[in-house]
């Protein structure tokens, strides 16, 4: 079975049993399924698929990249024998886009949203014996309203656009829990006051009941508390600094988390009747603090270059599905050993288990939604609800620094000057705020921000290694605020209508993409070379102008890795190096002010 590890690393219980593995599947091309009955006797579906990948990926076992917009799953599962009593949910880490979910032929529940978890509670559907879970699902290929990423609309890829993952995509499993059990942890750190504010809901017959905090850093315990519970909603600040000054970041990271030093306090949360243990979870969490300031993005109060690589999220034999636990943390060590500090995952809700590394290994990460290429109502709608998704589930992730709701002008076409297009950006800067107050929001990455707390700047601009006149126009573009701000990437201003530059950080958040081809496969980039030195003096040249330019604090360079026909990665889809990543390093490494002073 692949994908075993726990899917969820931020509530781990040890009751769970992982469903991933030989499904029963069908396409239901005619939509009869339903119909039919095939939820209540799945016999009719003849195919077999490996959960938790899209029939579109080679992993599954079907690797058909066609259209079929109704697939149907089924597979048999038993409850451990030690599971009486308690409550059994079912998790499904992601489906794309809607599914319809059934037990032993009882309806338990829909989700609508691609890149979203959700869960039931099956308990009532049991037998006791062997029990059949079956998923209906509904992904309309070509509907160009729902928040789809880089999912292409037609059949086969082509441009920026990717084959389309449809249905089960990340792990599903069982678990067992008390009927008085905790349904949901959060955690905020405050490094001024050295507290972590812990909030925290209850199942069930919570009255009276105790819930203890254990909180630990490198095997050590630094705090203790106990809670009597009369509400089901409590809230709690409790101190893991202690007024010593070196747990602190005053002097280097301390007790902080960051890339360099990605220090994490473990959690072990116990809720108990008198001497009874109801439920135990284990988590963790970083002090963090992320905010602006003078033009500038700080990390814990100290300002903070980013060194950014854009990350599709894509693998040739997964697709949206990384094929193991190990691949994730392969694409961060590839990063770093190229001296980027972090990622923009682009138009991807990734894996919970992705922000668990990059957590862990230190990388900073910006979080987009998928989004869709077309605005309606509708359109609106499904992206909010996503967000809110998105958010609950990732909020204790330190690695996150910056959410990302809209890219480009993708599903706002018009939002230069329509006023409603307008209004659902800044809808959606303002609810992102509104839920989450330690991160950054950008509205609208690449140009045509409303509120926004980066600027952030797309400009491919830069010119092939004999466009000399464009490689001094893009040098021009960033050497000063107002350069930028008056540049025109895309033919689209930075700003729409009504909307200005208030001071704001101001980012380079893609360009670059040079595409240099690896093997036989043929594909396209931004600029092309044939080679890997011709590669690396290509790469310094771009670096070295954003390095020059006086205003610009930070960047996101395009891209990590080639994705089908696209060949601008900094390495190949399969993860191998077009160059000595040691070399990319050495120029990463230049700080930007060391380059103005050469220049000067």
């Amino acid at each position: 079975m692949r994908r075993p590890e726990y899917p969820r690393p931020q509530l781990v219980r040890d009751e769970w049993v992982n469903l991933n593995g030989a499904w029963k599947f069908s396409f239901d091309d005619k939509n009869i399924g339903l119909e039919q009955g095939w939820h209540k006797d799945p016999s009719s579906l003849k195919e077999t698929i490996e959960v938790p990948f899209a029939y579109q990926t080679e992993l599954s076992g079907i690797h058909d990249p066609s259209f079929h917009d109704w697939v149907w799953y089924s597979r048999q599962f038993t409850v451990p024998a030690d599971w009486k009593e308690k409550q059994i949910k079912l998790h499904f880490g992601a489906v794309d886009y809607r599914a319809w979910v059934y037990v032993n032929g009882e309806y338990v529940g829909f989700h609508e949203g691609g890149g979203t978890s959700f869960s039931f509670d099956v308990t009532h559907c049991l037998t006791g014996g062997e029990e059949t879970v079956t998923v209906r699902v509904h992904d309309p290929s070509t509907d160009e309203t729902i928040p789809r990423g880089k999912q292409f609309w037609e059949e086969k890829p082509a441009s920026i656009w990717y084959t389309r993952t449809t249905g089960i995509w990340q792990t599903v499993w069982l678990e067992a829990v008390h009927p008085t059990h905790l349904s949901s942890i959060k955690f905020t750190p405050d490094i001024e006051a050295g507290d972590v504010q812990l909030e925290w809901e209850v199942n069930g017959d919570y009255i009276g009941k105790q819930v203890e905090i254990e909180i630990s850093f490198k095997n050590e315990i630094v705090t203790k508390d106990t809670v009597t519970l009369q509400e089901e909603y409590t809230k709690r600040s409790l101190n893991v600094f202690n007024h010593k000054i070196f747990r602190t970041g005053y002097h280097h990271d301390g007790w902080c988390w960051t890339p360099e030093n990605p220090n994490l306090f473990d959690c072990v949360i116990t809720l108990k009747e008198e001497d009874q243990v109801l439920d135990k979870i284990d988590s963790y969490f970083g002090m963090r603090k992320v905010h602006t300031e003078n033009g500038m993005v700080y990390l814990n109060n100290r300002p903070y270059y980013q060194k950014l690589v854009l990350d599709q999220g894509y693998w040739p034999e997964g697709l949206l599905t990384a094929p193991t636990d190990d691949a994730f943390v392969k694409d961060i060590e590839i990063a770093k050993e190229m001296g980027f500090n972090g990622c923009r995952k682009h138009q991807k809700i990734e894996d919970p288990r992705f922000f668990y590394w990059a957590d862990q290994l230190g990388f900073l990460v910006w979080s987009e939604c998928a989004a869709s290429a077309s605005y309606s109502e509708k359109a609106a709608s499904r992206l909010t609800r996503e967000w809110l998704e998105a958010i609950e589930r990732d909020y204790n992730h330190p690695s996150i620094i910056t959410w990302v709701p809209l890219n480009e002008s993708w599903g706002i076409p018009n939002v230069r000057s329509d006023k409603q297009q307008q209004n659902h950006s800044l809808a959606m800067y303002h609810l992102v705020k509104s839920l989450d107050t330690t991160r950054l929001v950008i509205s609208n990455d690449g140009w045509e921000l409303t509120r926004t707390d980066i600027c952030a700047v797309h400009n491919y601009n830069h010119g092939g290694k004999d466009e000399l006149a464009k490689q001094e126009a893009f040098k021009q573009s960033l050497s000063t605020k107002e350069d930028i701000l008056q540049s025109m990437p895309a033919k689209r201003s930075i700003y729409a209508q009504g909307f200005q530059y208030e001071g704001e950080p101001i980012l380079l958040t893609e360009f670059g993409g040079i595409g240099y081809k690896v093997g036989e496969e043929s594909g396209w980039g931004y600029t092309s070379v044939s080679g890997s030195e011709e590669f690396l003096e290509d790469y310094a040249r771009i670096m070295e102008h954003v390095y020059r330019s006086k205003v610009l604090h930070g960047y996101c360079y395009t891209q990590l890795t080639d994705v089908e026909q696209e060949i601008n990665g900094l390495v190949t889809y399969d993860r191998k190096p077009k160059c000595d990543l040691e070399e990319i390093k050495k120029i990463n490494d230049q700080w930007h002010n060391d380059i103005i002073k050469k220049g000067e």
